[in-house]
């Protein structure tokens, strides 16, 4: 299969807002997010690419399907959840591009599409000025009842990539889990990397 990968900004990125907003209900349904989203929700969550200075989709298509998708934007245009764990930590947060979700439907993993991902976003991030990226992880106890007995952490992909953890850099967002009433707080372990 040949896959398209696609910078978008502005009215392209607008324009697969509704795309990436389906993505991420499927992807992070999976572990280790176990995340029961809602269309509703999406759109008012990711609303905010289109309005951020900076913000790119970069999107993987199979023909005119988006099958996979890796967000960024500035990190001070992030909602404080995700800022304030960084200014705690004495970086300015105008410093940093921040790696938001990078979702990738599994038929098409397994190619290096992960690592285009990567390298687009911080092509992107250098061309702006920044010096430092930043995504989150979420953490999950390794005897979670719903983890797949054939889970591989992703540590060592990061890792490969440059990216360390952050010592005490936790971010607390809430959502709501597959087998949740209502939406908890998650912790997620903050990586960066010197661009």
């Amino acid at each position: 299969m040949t896959i398209e990968i696609r910078k978008l900004l502005g009215d392209d990125l607008t324009a697969a807002l509704e795309d990436l907003a389906g993505l991420r209900i499927a992807v992070f349904h999976d572990w280790p997010y176990l995340y029961d989203g809602s269309m509703e929700y999406e759109r008012g969550y990711l609303a905010r690419y289109a309005e951020t200075e900076g913000a790119v989709i970069i999107g993987a298509y199979d023909g005119d399907t988006l099958v996979g998708a890796a967000t960024g934007e500035p990190l001070e245009a992030e909602v404080i959840q995700f800022r304030g764990p960084f200014e705690d930590k004495g970086f300015e947060p105008q410093e940093i591009f921040y790696m938001a979700e990078s979702v990738l439907l599994p038929a098409y993993r397994g190619q290096g599409i992960g690592h285009l991902f990567f390298e687009e976003r911080e092509a992107h991030a250098r061309a702006l000025g920044f010096q430092m990226a930043a995504f989150c992880a979420v953490i999950r106890p390794d005897n979670h009842p719903l983890k797949p007995d054939n889970y591989t952490s992703l540590d060592p992909f990061w890792r490969k990539r440059g990216y360390e953890k952050l010592a005490g850099g936790i971010v607390h967002y809430p959502w709501q889990d597959i087998d949740e009433t209502k939406e908890t707080e998650k912790p997620m372990q903050i990586w960066v990397h010197r661009l």
